[in-house]
C-alpha cells in the first residue's frame, strides 16, 4: 500500500512544508547567497566554478529546483538530484590565493556553511515576515533539514538541528568570515544584477529590483551588514514592515502564476507531486500551497 513516505520527501504535515511553500523563500534565497559570500573559500568556490555573475537568476532557480525536489519530490527524485549534485561537487576544486592551497568543493566544512546559511535564511525571513511558527516548530524545521543536508553529502549528526544549535554554529563560524573582493562584488551585483539574456525584455523594470535586493540585504544579521557596509542602516521595524508587505504580495499570487518563476523541469516535478498527493486523498484543488491547511488532508 502506498504511503505518504513513498510520495514526497517531506509530507504536508512537516514544518518544512510550511516554510518552503511560503513565497518569502525568494527573499530568503537571495539573503542566503549574501550570507554565504562571507565565507572566503565558499565564495571563491562559487566565483571560480560557476557563471554566477552572468546568470544569478539561474543559480537561484537551480537552488530552488534542488530545494523543491528534496521537499516535494519523490524519494527517487531526491536521490537522483543528490547523486547529481554530489557528482558535480566531487569534480570541482577551489584555489585559495591567500594560502596557495587547493581545496575540494565538497569539503564538509564548505558544504555545512552553505547549508546553514541557506536554511537559516529561509527560516528567519519567513518568521520575521509573519509566518506563525512556534519555537518548537522552528526547531522541527531545522531538524527536518538535516535530511536535506544528506543529499549533498553531509552526515545527519553534523548538521544543526535546532535554533540553539544553529546559533552556536554561527558563533563558531564568525571568526573565519570576512568580506573578500569577491564577496563585496557579489553583494553589489545582487543589489543591481545584470539580467540574463532571456529576461532582457524586463530591463525597463529593472529599477524595481533594487528595493527587493535591498530588502534581502537588510534582513541579514546585524553583524553581517556591519561587515559589508554596503547600504546605510535603517530601523529594524521598517525592514520588518517592508518584509511583511512583500510576503503578503508574493503569497497573494495564484500558484500557476508564481510557479512560472521556476525552471520548466521544476514545474513538472511540482505538478507530478500534486497529482500523486491527489491520488492519495489530499485535496489539491488549491495546489500544493493549499495543503498547508490541515483540513485538506485525508482523514487518517
Amino acid at each position: 500500500m502506498t504511503g505518504i513516505e513513498d510520495i514526497v520527501v517531506q509530507p504536508p504535515q512537516s514544518a518544512t512544508w510550511q516554510v518552503h511553500l511560503d513565497r518569502s523563500m525568494w527573499v530568503g534565497g537571495v539573503r542566503g547567497l549574501m550570507l554565504q559570500a562571507l565565507h572566503p573559500l565558499a565564495m571563491r568556490g562559487v566565483w571560480q566554478n560557476s557563471n554566477f555573475q552572468e546568470d544569478p537568476f539561474g543559480r537561484l532557480r537551480r537552488t530552488a529546483d534542488f530545494v523543491g525536489r528534496v521537499t516535494f519530490g519523490s524519494p527517487e527524485e531526491a536521490d537522483e538530484i543528490g547523486r547529481r549534485v554530489r557528482g558535480i561537487h566531487k569534480a570541482l576544486r577551489v584555489h585559495d590565493p591567500d594560502t596557495g592551497r587547493t581545496h575540494r568543493v565538497d569539503d564538509p566544512e564548505l558544504l555545512l556553511w552553505v547549508h546553514c546559511a541557506e536554511v537559516s535564511s529561509y527560516l528567519e525571513v519567513a518568521r520575521r515576515g509573519g509566518l506563525g511558527l512556534t519555537e518548537r516548530q522552528a526547531d522541527r524545521y531545522l531538524r527536518e533539514q538535516r535530511k536535506s543536508a544528506t543529499y549533498v553529502g553531509l552526515h545527519l549528526d553534523d548538521v544543526p538541528g535546532s535554533c540553539a544549535e544553529m546559533d552556536a554554529y554561527f558563533k563558531r563560524a564568525r571568526p573565519g568570515l570576512r568580506v573578500t573582493p569577491e564577496a563585496a562584488s557579489t553583494v553589489r551585483f545582487l543589489l543591481w544584477p545584470r539580467l540574463p539574456r532571456e529576461l532582457r525584455m524586463l530591463s525597463p523594470g529593472k529599477p524595481a529590483y533594487f528595493p527587493f535586493g535591498a530588502l534581502c540585504y537588510y534582513t541579514l544579521p546585524g553583524w553581517a551588514r556591519r561587515m559589508y557596509g554596503a547600504l546605510p542602516e535603517v530601523p529594524g521595524a521598517v525592514v520588518t514592515a517592508a518584509l511583511k508587505a512583500a510576503r503578503l504580495a508574493l503569497n497573494s499570487l495564484p500558484e500557476p502564476v508564481h510557479d512560472h518563476a521556476f525552471m520548466p523541469a521544476t514545474r513538472r516535478m511540482l505538478h507530478a507531486s500534486r497529482d500523486r498527493l491527489g491520488a492519495l486523498g489530499y485535496d489539491v484543488r488549491k495546489g500544493l500551497k493549499g495543503l498547508t491547511d490541515p483540513r485538506r488532508w485525508p482523514a487518517l
